[in-house]
């Protein structure tokens, strides 16, 4: 049967919290950094979720999100190209709605039955935006999951689905609308909220014959902790049947939110536990897993907790509001305007800057990046093989700050990275204090946004402090 075989997730490193000056909330809440969008996220996840597992079988990869960078170009085909997947696969977004998470879950699960794939890769990834110091705001997150459906080595097998789909006008962002906009809260909330999800959650109970007793987790979504603690009671679960939402630790992310729930279940999780993955936006999806004895075996990578666990609390809320340019300030008219990137440059060097490939000399072994058509080591020409990078641990061999350059993270870093497989590349350091840039200093590669110009989002990698246990 169809069902979850992996799973992942990722929590950028930086929050909002009581330690940030300005922001006068004592709850934490995930951010992305100036050079982290969906798309960042999205890939981050995707690498924790593959690590172990074979890219060349996974036969196609369902993006969703709210918050996607591009209006009209396909998101999911960046992904599946910088986390390195076979070419001949299917992609799709799923978007404009807070459900697309599971949307797309129940997609792949639906690919898999029927056998048109046997391994999807599901990545629901959001950084949605509420107003300066709103409602919405201090109740956001930034985060991102991602999930194999398979028929192999399944971990949770799907136990059922229910669905309903209601127009319902509570919380919208149109065309060009910078920040998240919602209706009167009561009508949103008792017309919304509690009404569809609960005909839902009680619509999945008689469908497939369970009552609330025999549920082990609930993974569902709500705007912010009040309303999830007290959604939750009114649905008949005990505490210790709801999934921590973790609100005060990172937020509500938007479509990724129930999944990221969902994969926070499945670390603590047992055999022969139910779990309830409950979206909302526009109706609501009601997805149920049971796991199975596979499960004891499984070995996560990163996952939520591991990523919430090395977070670091940002100094001031002023930072964060110009990452996002709520206020604008008169620096960048100081700086010249930013040459828009060569599109077709883009695409020739797609694989060393998008699927970050090396090269390794088949006859000595050295490692090379970027790849040359000559080895610099025995001088042998023309006779090497691809090597992926982006997923090898390196440190850093040197670096420079530079404190004049025009860049929003000042000063910018730059550093040359030694990889543990061979090679180096020179690059940029992000996700960092200058404190703690020093030689030696193990690290990884992230995928982030250099720039956007004319529209065209220019994506590379950059180092950032190592996070992920090697």
């Amino acid at each position: 049967m169809a069902g979850i075989s992996a799973y992942g997730a990722y929590v950028p490193r930086y929050r909002l919290g009581a330690e940030t000056d300005g922001w006068e909330s004592a709850g934490q809440r995930s951010i992305a950094n100036f050079d982290e969008d969906s798309v960042c996220m999205a890939v981050a996840a995707g690498i924790d979720c593959l690590t172990g597992h074979d890219r060349q079988e996974i036969d196609g990869l369902l993006f969703a999100t709210t918050t996607p960078p591009y209006s009209e170009k396909q998101c999911a085909s960046i992904i599946a190209t910088a986390l390195d997947l076979r070419r001949d696969i299917f992609t799709a977004d799923i978007t404009n709605v807070l459900r697309a998470g599971t949307t797309a879950l129940k997609s792949a699960l639906d690919s898999v039955t029927a056998g048109s794939a046997e391994k999807v890769l599901v990545i629901a990834s959001d950084n949605r935006q509420g107003a300066p110091k709103g409602e919405a705001e201090r109740n956001s997150g930034d985060g991102a999951a991602a999930f194999i459906i398979s028929n192999e080595d399944v971990i949770a097998e799907q136990a059922g689905s229910y669905t309903i789909t209601e127009n319902m006008m509570d919380t919208w962002r149109s065309a060009g609308d910078p920040f998240v906009r919602s209706w009167e809260d009561r009508f949103a909330i008792e017309e919304g909220l509690e009404r569809i999800l609960g005909e839902a959650v009680s619509g999945f109970m008689e469908k497939e014959g369970v009552s609330v007793k025999d549920v082990g987790k609930l993974a569902m979504y709500s705007p912010d902790g009040r309303r999830h603690a007290q959604l939750a009671r009114q649905l008949g679960f005990q505490p210790e049947q709801v999934q921590d939402p973790l609100f005060g630790r990172l937020g509500n992310t938007g479509a990724a939110f129930p999944l990221m729930l969902l994969a926070g279940a499945l670390e603590d999780s047992t055999p022969n536990q139910l779990l309830l993955t409950v979206a909302y936006g526009d109706g609501s999806d009601v997805l149920g897993f049971r796991t199975t004895a596979k499960i004891q075996d499984y070995v996560a990578s990163f996952g939520v907790s591991g990523y919430l666990d090395s977070g670091l609390v940002l100094d001031s809320y002023e930072t964060f509001a110009k990452w996002r340019d709520v206020w604008i300030t008169d620096s960048s008219s100081k700086r010249p305007q930013a040459q828009s990137p060569s599109v077709t440059a883009m695409w020739r060097e797609s694989d060393q800057n998008i699927r970050f490939h090396g090269a390794v000399c088949n006859q000595c072994g050295y490692v090379q990046y970027p790849p040359q058509r000559v080895c610099v080591e025995c001088q042998g020409l023309d006779d090497s093989s691809p090597i992926r990078l982006s997923d090898q641990p390196g440190t850093v061999f040197t670096y420079s700050l530079d404190h004049i350059a025009g860049t929003v993270d000042t000063p910018l870093a730059i550093a040359v990275v030694n990889f543990e497989c061979g090679g180096r590349v020179l690059c940029t350091m992000t996700d960092r204090e200058t404190s703690e840039i020093k030689i030696g200093l193990p690290v990884e590669m992230s995928f982030r946004k250099l720039r956007v110009v004319n529209g065209i989002h220019n994506y590379y990698w950059k180092a950032i402090p190592r996070r992920r246990a090697v």
